[in-house]
This record gives C-alpha cells, sequence and structure tokens, in this order.
C-alpha cells in the first residue's frame, strides 16, 4: 500500500525552483532514505507530503488523500527540521497535551522510557539541554501510534550516544511494521537505518534505489595500501593519504593492481572495497544530471 506519492511535483519560491518535476513513492513498511546537500529541495518536499505547502504543479498524496485534509494526517507522525516547545511546561505535560489528540496513544511512561526522557518527566522543557529537546520533539512523533513517520533531521544536535538510542527506536518501530521517510545529512544515518535511497540535488531526484545500488551507480572502487611512494597511475579518480595508508579511488580496480604491482613500486598491506555512500553521494550530487538507472 503507498502511504504517500508525489507524481511529477514541482515548487516554486518566486524566482526559485526549489523542485523541478519530482516523483516520489513510499510504501507501507518501508524505510527510505532522503539525502542531499543543503538547499536540494528535501525539507520542500516534505512539507509538500505532510500538507505543510502546496505544489505549485503536480499531485501529492498522503494515505490515500490530499495531505492539507486531517483525516490524511491523523495515521502521520512528523518531526520537523526545527520545532519551538513551550519553555515552561513540563516534558509529561507537553507529551499528556499532543497525546490528547490521538483515540490510543503510547502510554507517556513507555514513551518516554523508549526515548531516553522517562528521567525528565517533570522538567520544564526550556530546562532540557539541545539533545533532550530534540529527542522530545521526535517522540511527539510516535505518540499516536502513526503508520508514516516523517523525520527531518532527526538526530541534528544529539551526541553519539544519543544517535545510536535514537536509531534503535526507529528500527524498533519498523520492525513493528512501521513505515519511515528520514531525512538526513549525516550519511552514516542512512547507511546505518535505511532499505532504500533516495538522493535529492538541484531540486531533482538524481537517484532511487538501495544503498548497495547507490554505490554502484558511481562504479568507484577504494584500493587501499601502505607504500611510501607511488608513480601516477592510469584509472586513479583521486588520492587521499590518512593514518599511514594511500587511498587511490578508481573506476577499474582490477587494472589498478595490475599496473601498481608491474610498476615495481613496493607497497603492502593492500585492500580493495566498495566505496562509501559518502562516496557515492558526493560523486552523485557533484553531477547535475541524474544519475541512471542500474541495470
Amino acid at each position: 500500500m503507498i502511504l504517500a506519492r508525489a507524481e511529477q511535483v514541482s515548487r516554486r519560491y518566486g524566482e526559485v525552483l526549489a523542485l523541478d518535476r519530482v516523483d516520489l513513492t513510499v510504501r507501507s513498511g518501508e524505510l527510505v532514505g532522503l539525502l542531499g546537500p543543503n538547499g536540494a529541495g528535501k525539507s520542500t518536499l516534505i512539507n509538500l507530503l505532510v500538507g505543510l505547502r502546496r505544489p505549485t504543479a503536480g499531485r501529492v498524496e498522503l494515505c490515500g488523500g490530499d495531505p492539507r485534509d486531517p483525516a490524511s494526517r491523523r495515521q502521520l507522525g512528523v518531526t520537523p527540521q526545527e520545532t519551538g516547545l513551550p519553555g515552561t511546561l513540563r516534558v509529561g505535560e507537553v507529551v499528556d497535551f499532543v497525546s490528547a489528540h490521538f483515540p490510543d496513544p503510547v502510554p507517556r511512561g513507555e514513551l518516554l522510557d523508549r526515548f531516553g526522557l522517562a528521567d525528565q518527566v517533570r522538567r520544564q522543557t526550556g530546562g532540557l539541554s539541545g539533545g533532550q529537546r530534540r529527542r522530545l520533539a521526535v517522540a511527539l512523533a510516535f505518540v499516536g501510534r502513526p503508520r508514516l513517520v516523517v523525520l527531518d533531521e532527526p538526530t541534528t544536535g544529539l551526541d553519539v550516544e544519543a544517535r545510536h538510542a535514537l536509531w534503535d527506536a526507529i528500527r524498533g518501530f519498523h520492525a513493528d511494521g512501521g513505515t519511515v521517510l528520514l531525512s538526513s545529512h549525516y550519511l552514516e544515518e542512512v547507511e546505518a537505518l535505511a532499505q532504500r535511497v533516495v538522493v535529492i540535488g538541484h531540486g531533482r531526484v538524481l537517484a532511487d534505489d538501495s544503498v548497495a545500488a547507490i554505490r554502484g551507480i558511481v562504479g568507484v572502487r577504494r584500493v587501499s595500501l601502505v607504500a611510501d611512494d607511488l608513480p601516477a597511475l592510469p584509472g586513479v579518480v583521486a588520492t587521499e593519504r590518512a593514518d599511514g595508508r594511500v587511498h587511490l579511488l578508481t573506476t577499474d580496480a582490477d587494472q589498478l593492481v595490475r599496473d601498481l604491482v608491474t610498476s615495481g613500486v613496493p607497497f603492502r598491506d593492500l585492500e580493495v572495497r566498495p566505496t562509501s555512500l559518502e562516496e557515492a553521494f558526493l560523486a552523485i550530487t557533484a553531477d547535475d544530471r541524474p544519475a541512471p538507472t542500474p541495470a
């Protein structure tokens, strides 16, 4: 079942074309990662899907209806990129207020425990740290037992431990059958969570596939080794040196290894691996054209 869909959607802000004929479908049970640099159009697309903005052209659908219709949003949970919480209200009071809008909310204690906020229940939100306020904002998206949760940069401002705890909560929701659309600029976050990745750049979808397929689109491999000096080698896209190792990005790892051997330069600890999602992401967004669909 399709829970969210954009068909040939464009959105203008004056002379600025923020989205250009974007297609996106999110089906029940998926965990979709939305990647793109600042200004790519990620937040604009999310605002259209959840009914906060109207498209200039094209069609948007949420849970089978118009996103601006309250009936379509009843099964939706959202954490926007920026949230404002009443500073004088206590954490428990904020959760109770939001819970009152749903027929079968998650019990307050269970929700706060899931997001590591049980000890903060009586604290005013104005006295929380930035990371705690962010965790509370994300927790509120899950109060109403939604079918679809849309998270826009959910772990901004969180330390590593809190980020991983939030990842576990998202994984748990998804494992129970929930659907997630996750927008993030933390590439390792999307790589750790998402089954499918949609890369947006210049207001268009540049790639839409699995993490492995996104890597494959680029067709680049990383060859790492230890060597004092290397000659110029054909097929090397980029060279990096870090922690005593040389890292070579190449479109033909087999040929590069053969060239290394025939060059006669001594080397050791050779390692060949696929590119990371970050390397694929940078390669895709550096090109002004949409990426090809893998065969």
